[in-house]
């Protein structure tokens, strides 16, 4: 991602958020022809970056435009999470039930937000992705299949309870695993390009407390995938050690930087202080919006944060 070139110094508002939720789980290798070898890692420990986090919130250093700073905190919830398989059945559900669909049951949003965005692959084809007929060996538009470009929808989640009745993303990933022990055993070669997650950052406080400055309320979407495919082999050095017995590069780790992000409730120029920041949000919010319509995804905060009118 490009904004990983930005120095230390000067960095903005934006950057340093960014930057900060881009969770970087420990790197394993698996041995490939010609001597070569694959980055890849556990969906477990993606989800062991987020403990901290969870507990105590992420900290983000904000300047504001008097001149002054402020310690930002906000606290990780799942949003979405979609896994695709390379083949099918991995998830391991102790049910034996491979393809999980779930939605929490209750809607927060207003009426306008609960328009469901009609989006498609195709032209003519109204269906979803994950209930294309197998009895059909190409798309109505001569492409083939969805499985084959996708994958094995294995697993899916969609949260649709209000922010006051989620619980942080570490809490949530553990209650589910407890069904599906896969997202905590599956690694990132294991799943296809289409898997991704969305991470809802909501503030919690500022400190020290500023009244005045309404950007400080700001909740954002970020955009992850989960999938070896787009990493190209990045990986960065870490100091900390690990404990893992397989063949893992112990001091280094993966970046997985969001490649989407979506705002609510930004109503100054605190995160676009920039014309460099306001082109980057304008590209990350454009890559969200054509990553769900491409892969036919209605993701309920998505639709709430983009049809809010503050």
């Amino acid at each position: 991602m490009w904004w990983w070139c930005s120095s230390a110094k000067g960095r903005s508002n934006l950057e340093r958020f960014l930057l900060g939720v881009t969770p970087k789980p420990p790197s394993f290798s698996i041995p490939l022809q010609h001597g070569k070898e694959m980055e890849y890692f556990r969906l477990g420990d993606l989800w062991n970056c987020y403990d901290e986090l969870s507990a105590y919130g992420f900290e983000s250093h904000v300047d504001l435009n008097n001149g002054e700073a402020v310690m930002q905190y906000y606290v990780p919830y799942l949003s979405a999470i979609q896994i695709h398989t390379t083949k099918p059945a991995m998830m391991l559900s102790r049910n034996q039930n491979w393809v999980v669909e779930y939605e929490s049951s209750e809607c927060w949003s207003d009426t306008e937000s609960e328009k469901l965005l009609s989006r498609s692959l195709s032209n003519d084809s109204s269906k979803t992705w994950d209930v294309v007929s197998d009895d059909s060996s190409f798309d109505q538009d001569g492409t083939p299949l969805l499985r084959e470009r996708l994958g094995y929808l294995e697993f899916k989640y969609i949260e649709r309870d209000p922010p006051y009745k989620r619980v942080p993303l570490s809490d949530k990933m553990n209650e589910l695993a407890e069904k599906y022990p896969g997202l905590m055993t599956l690694r990132s070669v294991d799943i296809s390009p289409a898997s991704w997650m969305a991470v809802a950052w909501y503030p919690i406080c500022h400190i020290p407390s500023c009244k005045n400055e309404k950007d400080l309320t700001t909740c954002f979407l970020t955009y992850h995938t989960l999938s070896s495919s787009f990493q190209d082999n990045v990986v960065v050095g870490d100091q900390e050690e690990t404990e893992y017995c397989e063949e893992s590069v112990m001091s280094k780790r993966i970046p997985l930087p969001p490649f989407g992000l979506a705002t609510y409730k930004m109503q100054g120029d605190l995160w676009g202080k920039t014309g460099f920041d306001q082109e980057r949000l304008d590209y990350l919010q454009s890559a969200a919006d054509s990553w769900l319509k491409q892969l036919n995804a209605d993701h309920h905060d998505y639709n709430f944060f983009m049809n809010s009118s503050c």
